[in-house]
């Protein structure tokens, strides 16, 4: 039985993507103080580097590598750099994302197809490097960190809402797929957090405060909300929770 005082993830391996700042630091802080060895990978080398420095001091492992994660050729090679480093991943957290906004009739083919990239063929291409592994051992954890603009109409948002929500269709079609392995896929699906880029969208004012009205608790989450649910995602207290869309959004959905 999991000691329910206390989450451990000590002897496990996890692989987090947007290691470098905002939620992705924060499930990095998690991961490493409940005792996980970690790999990180990010764009930004010296935000990666404090991450990694941040998580040794909790006495683990972390290895790093930069990637561009709408290059697919550098995601498998991120892949197999990883495997060759640390042997195994038990646990893999799609959190990297990228979003261009725009009214869907000026949407960008470029943009189209790098938000896919991101926010859809790596997580893909991940869980194809690492989920092989997972099988053999006969565990595993996949978590996807998404948005709950993938459960909704938002004006602008219509290319990243509609990768969100592939991928979200993705993941329970892995549950499905891997959970004969002992094997949990779910996703987080974030309202606005207040990550230091959110901060500078966010601005005090009328937009804002229209957002904020739809929220019942009044607020926006900040990131180690976010990474606390992640770390229940890791951890086997939630052995048996496998293909859900936890909304992460103080009541938002409710409404």
């Amino acid at each position: 039985m999991p000691d329910r005082n206390h989450i451990s993830l000590k002897g496990k391996t996890a692989f987090i993507s947007g290691a470098s700042k905002g939620m992705g630091v924060e499930i990095a802080r998690n991961f490493a103080e409940a005792g996980a060895d970690l790999a990180l990978t990010a764009r930004d080398e010296a935000g990666l580097a404090q991450t990694a420095e941040m998580a040794g001091e909790f006495g683990v492992e972390v290895w790093t590598g930069t990637a561009e994660l709408n290059d697919a050729q550098q995601v498998r090679q991120l892949g197999s750099n990883v495997l060759a480093a640390v042997d195994k991943v038990d646990i893999l957290v799609n959190n990297a994302g990228v979003v261009f906004p725009s009214p869907i009739v000026d949407i960008d083919e470029e943009n189209w197809r790098t938000m896919y990239d991101v926010d859809v063929l790596a997580p893909l291409l991940l869980t194809q490097a690492f989920v092989p592994g997972m099988i053999e051992r006969g565990h595993g954890k996949v978590i996807h960190v998404t948005s709950r603009a993938a459960l909704i109409g938002q004006t602008g948002l219509g290319a990243y809402s509609s990768a969100k929500a592939a991928l979200h269709q993705l993941a329970q079609t892995m549950a499905v797929e891997f959970g004969p392995h002992n094997i949990q896929v779910n996703c987080i699906a974030p309202t606005v957090t207040m990550t230091e880029m959110a901060k500078q969208v966010w601005q005090p004012g009328p937009r804002t405060d229209a957002k904020l009205a739809r929220i019942p608790m009044g607020r926006f989450a900040e990131p180690h909300e976010i990474a606390d649910i992640a770390l229940f995602l890791a951890s086997d207290l939630s052995g048996f929770v496998s293909g859900t869309i936890i909304p992460a959004d103080g009541g938002e959905g409710a409404g």
